[in-house]
Protein backbone atom coordinates (compact mmCIF):
# COMPACT_ATOMS: atom_id res chain seq x y z
CA UNK A 1 0.00 0.00 0.00
CA UNK A 2 1.81 3.33 -1.07
CA UNK A 3 0.38 6.29 1.47
CA UNK A 4 0.77 9.73 0.30
CA UNK A 5 -0.57 13.00 1.35
CA UNK A 6 -1.39 15.89 -1.44
CA UNK A 7 -3.49 19.29 -1.03
CA UNK A 8 -6.97 19.13 -0.56
CA UNK A 9 -8.92 19.58 -3.45
CA UNK A 10 -12.87 20.46 -3.90
CA UNK A 11 -13.32 16.98 -4.92
CA UNK A 12 -12.24 15.22 -2.26
CA UNK A 13 -14.90 16.91 0.07
CA UNK A 14 -17.66 14.41 -0.94
CA UNK A 15 -15.03 11.90 -0.08
CA UNK A 16 -14.26 13.34 3.56
CA UNK A 17 -18.18 14.36 4.08
CA UNK A 18 -19.74 10.21 3.55
CA UNK A 19 -15.88 9.13 5.57
CA UNK A 20 -17.43 11.38 9.16
CA UNK A 21 -21.33 9.91 8.69
CA UNK A 22 -19.89 6.71 9.58
CA UNK A 23 -21.72 5.31 13.12
CA UNK A 24 -18.67 3.15 13.92
CA UNK A 25 -16.42 6.25 12.95
CA UNK A 26 -18.76 8.71 14.98
CA UNK A 27 -18.29 6.40 18.00
CA UNK A 28 -14.45 5.85 18.05
CA UNK A 29 -14.11 9.62 17.47
CA UNK A 30 -16.01 10.52 19.79
CA UNK A 31 -16.68 13.29 17.34
CA UNK A 32 -20.30 14.18 16.01
CA UNK A 33 -21.06 14.00 12.31
CA UNK A 34 -21.90 17.44 10.00
CA UNK A 35 -25.15 17.70 8.41
CA UNK A 36 -23.71 18.58 4.34
CA UNK A 37 -23.89 22.60 5.19
CA UNK A 38 -22.26 22.51 8.44
CA UNK A 39 -19.54 20.20 6.73
CA UNK A 40 -19.08 22.30 3.77
CA UNK A 41 -18.63 25.44 5.85
CA UNK A 42 -16.37 24.07 7.95
CA UNK A 43 -14.22 22.71 5.42
CA UNK A 44 -14.74 25.65 3.82
CA UNK A 45 -12.72 27.82 6.38
CA UNK A 46 -10.41 25.01 6.54
CA UNK A 47 -9.65 25.67 2.92
CA UNK A 48 -9.25 29.71 3.97
CA UNK A 49 -7.29 29.10 6.59
CA UNK A 50 -3.34 29.21 5.60
CA UNK A 51 -2.43 28.87 9.14
CA UNK A 52 -3.77 25.71 9.03
CA UNK A 53 -2.14 22.20 7.51
CA UNK A 54 -4.05 20.03 5.77
CA UNK A 55 -3.98 17.44 3.19
CA UNK A 56 -5.73 14.37 1.37
CA UNK A 57 -4.80 11.29 2.66
CA UNK A 58 -4.36 8.95 -0.63
CA UNK A 59 -3.72 5.45 -0.32
CA UNK A 60 -2.36 3.90 -3.64
CA UNK A 61 -4.34 6.77 -5.36
CA UNK A 62 -7.42 6.19 -3.86
CA UNK A 63 -8.81 9.47 -1.09
CA UNK A 64 -8.42 7.67 2.29
CA UNK A 65 -9.09 10.16 4.22
CA UNK A 66 -7.38 13.50 5.70
CA UNK A 67 -5.02 14.92 8.22
CA UNK A 68 -4.86 18.38 9.62
CA UNK A 69 -2.28 20.35 12.06
CA UNK A 70 -3.46 23.64 13.92
CA UNK A 71 -2.97 26.07 16.62
CA UNK A 72 -5.29 24.45 19.53
CA UNK A 73 -5.25 26.20 22.95
CA UNK A 74 -1.36 26.86 23.39
CA UNK A 75 -0.22 24.10 21.21
CA UNK A 76 -0.14 22.91 17.68
CA UNK A 77 -2.62 19.52 17.64
CA UNK A 78 -2.77 16.68 14.90
CA UNK A 79 -5.78 15.55 13.82
CA UNK A 80 -6.71 12.70 11.46
CA UNK A 81 -9.77 10.80 9.95
CA UNK A 82 -9.93 7.63 7.51
CA UNK A 83 -12.76 6.32 5.98
CA UNK A 84 -13.57 2.93 7.78
CA UNK A 85 -12.85 0.98 4.28
CA UNK A 86 -8.96 2.23 5.01
CA UNK A 87 -8.74 1.14 8.98
CA UNK A 88 -6.77 -1.63 9.91
CA UNK A 89 -3.83 -1.53 7.15
CA UNK A 90 -1.55 0.93 8.73
CA UNK A 91 -2.76 3.76 6.59
CA UNK A 92 -2.77 6.10 9.36
CA UNK A 93 0.33 5.73 10.84
CA UNK A 94 2.40 6.18 7.42
CA UNK A 95 0.27 9.79 6.87
CA UNK A 96 1.25 10.73 10.41
CA UNK A 97 4.38 9.66 9.78
CA UNK A 98 4.81 11.88 6.49
CA UNK A 99 2.90 14.74 8.76
CA UNK A 100 5.52 14.76 10.74
CA UNK A 101 8.06 14.96 8.03
CA UNK A 102 6.61 17.77 6.91
CA UNK A 103 5.69 19.95 10.61
CA UNK A 104 9.27 20.28 12.22
CA UNK A 105 6.97 22.34 15.08
CA UNK A 106 7.19 20.51 18.45
CA UNK A 107 5.86 19.59 20.88
CA UNK A 108 2.69 18.30 18.91
CA UNK A 109 -0.34 17.09 20.55
CA UNK A 110 -3.44 14.96 19.87
CA UNK A 111 -6.55 14.53 21.73
CA UNK A 112 -8.16 10.98 21.63
CA UNK A 113 -10.83 8.95 23.06
CA UNK A 114 -9.27 6.33 25.88
CA UNK A 115 -11.39 3.88 24.48
CA UNK A 116 -10.34 4.70 20.57
CA UNK A 117 -7.38 1.93 20.75
CA UNK A 118 -6.64 2.07 17.52
CA UNK A 119 -5.52 5.81 17.05
CA UNK A 120 -3.39 5.61 20.46
CA UNK A 121 -2.04 3.23 19.23
CA UNK A 122 -1.04 4.82 15.90
CA UNK A 123 -0.09 7.94 17.79
CA UNK A 124 2.30 6.46 20.26
CA UNK A 125 3.72 3.93 17.11
CA UNK A 126 4.93 7.45 15.98
CA UNK A 127 6.45 8.63 19.26
CA UNK A 128 3.80 10.34 20.64
CA UNK A 129 3.11 9.74 24.89
CA UNK A 130 0.14 10.68 26.79
CA UNK A 131 0.74 13.29 28.95
CA UNK A 132 -2.53 14.17 30.45
CA UNK A 133 -6.12 12.69 30.79
CA UNK A 134 -9.43 14.97 29.68
CA UNK A 135 -11.98 14.61 31.97
CA UNK A 136 -13.96 16.87 30.57
CA UNK A 137 -13.91 15.15 27.15
CA UNK A 138 -17.75 14.29 25.42
CA UNK A 139 -18.70 11.76 23.10
CA UNK A 140 -21.01 12.88 20.24
CA UNK A 141 -24.18 12.39 22.15
CA UNK A 142 -22.23 15.00 24.49
CA UNK A 143 -22.01 12.35 27.21
CA UNK A 144 -18.93 12.99 29.80
CA UNK A 145 -16.04 9.93 28.37
CA UNK A 146 -12.29 9.98 29.36
CA UNK A 147 -10.01 11.13 26.72
CA UNK A 148 -6.33 11.37 26.80
CA UNK A 149 -3.50 13.94 25.16
CA UNK A 150 -0.65 12.43 23.97
CA UNK A 151 2.41 14.90 23.16
CA UNK A 152 5.53 14.57 20.88
CA UNK A 153 8.33 16.28 22.51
Amino acid sequence: MIVTLRAVQPADLPIFFVQQLDAEAVTMAAFSARDHAAFMQHWAKILGDDSLIKYCILADGQVAGNIVCFDWMEHKEVGYWLGKAYWGRGIATQALIALLQLVHERPLCAEVASHNVASLRVLQKCGFEIVDEIKDFTDENGEPIIGVMLKLG
